[in-house]
């Protein structure tokens, strides 16, 4: 049973924002598009066991199949990815138990570096509220002993998950920039624990969940994620074909999907998909989402600047500009933002 004192007040931050607004409309549409029901998709699955083969033969078509689920579909999923699954059971485990503690707690000075939040503060109107409560840590911090607080279990498990993830990330960073003829190179130093971030994600039940959104649809503003889903309860939807489609979760995977920093550097070649998160009204679900992110002094440039569609920014350029953005529109905007000028 969920303590009554464990969830954020987001039903109330969802009242009063459908009080306060005029997009009621919106919010009875969106219903009817969900009762409508949705596609079902398996992503494309790839077997890593290909990328860490001896054969050069197999090396090859596992790195052609990376490139080519970027590039059509922006996620895909990884099975055999060297991950140790009971590693993945602990952080899980752990990650309930943190998010089992009371709301006055995860909100108190000082845990996990302040990094909890919930729904979304700056929202106006209820399509722009997140019904999910997360710690968004930056990979820094996690060895820090001041951080966890009665959670002192979490820290060494939390650290060995980061070590793992992080090698994953370059590990196939490396193939998508391989197979634009180039090499990893200075991005190694640019993308490492000073600079990446992990989201543990908690999705509460939702009375009104055909009217909300667990996560508000979004693109991911680093170079790629990999998350860690609920290994039995569904709500991630995608963007494919101009329609939303809804992930089948897959107990045996883990999901890896490019962000607007791959995009922007593979001038369009691979895709960062929009996506959300839909909730359930009857259990909640958990996520751990891992983001490959380089230093706020990174340039972010076309690796073919003479035909480039975006013009050269920094990576703090683009964050400045998303919560300038999200400040006054209620979203993010994104890539759009840094377009050539025609």
């Amino acid at each position: 049973m969920i303590e009554c004192n464990q969830n954020p007040p987001l039903f109330q931050d969802y009242a009063q924002l459908l009080n306060q607004s005029l997009d009621q409309v919106d919010v009875k549409q969106r219903l009817v598009n969900h009762e409508q029901g949705l596609e079902e998709c398996e992503l494309p699955l790839v077997d890593l066991c290909g990328l860490w083969s001896e054969n050069e033969e197999q090396r090859v078509s596992c790195a052609l199949e990376i490139c080519k689920a970027s590039s059509e579909w922006g996620f895909f999923q990884i099975v055999n990815h060297g991950i140790n699954l009971e590693l993945l059971r602990k952080m899980r485990k752990e990650q309930v138990k943190l998010f089992k503690a009371p709301f006055e707690r995860k909100t108190s000075s000082g845990l996990l570096d302040n990094s909890y939040r919930w729904g979304n503060q700056t929202a106006t109107c209820p399509k722009q509220l997140s019904w999910c409560e997360a710690f968004h840590v930056p990979l820094s911090k996690i060895s820090d002993d001041t951080c966890y607080g009665e959670f002192n279990s979490l820290r060494e498990v939390m650290q060995e998950y980061a070590g793992a993830m992080q090698e994953l990330a370059k590990s196939i960073a490396r193939v998508l920039v391989a197979n634009m003829g180039l090499q990893w190179g200075a991005w190694e130093d640019n993308c490492n624990a000073s600079t990446c971030f992990m989201r543990l994600n908690r999705y509460p039940p939702c009375p009104i969940s055909p009217e909300v959104f667990g996560l508000v649809p979004h693109t991911d503003s680093d170079f790629l994620t990999i998350l860690h889903q609920d290994e039995h309860v569904g709500g991630l939807q995608l963007m494919k074909d101009s329609k939303w489609v809804a992930v089948k979760p897959n107990p045996d995977a883990l999901v890896v999907n490019i962000g607007d920093l791959f995009q922007a550097w593979s001038n369009d070649v691979y895709k960062s998909v929009e996506h959300k998160v839909m909730v359930n009204q009857e259990v909640e679900r958990h996520s751990i989402a891992y983001f490959l992110c380089p230093s706020y002094e990174s340039v972010i440039g076309c690796y073919d600047e003479e035909d480039s569609v975006y013009r050269r920014f920094t990576f703090g350029e683009y964050r400045s500009q998303i919560q300038q953005d999200v400040k006054a529109f209620g979203h993010k905007v994104g890539l759009p933002r840094f377009l050539v000028s025609t």
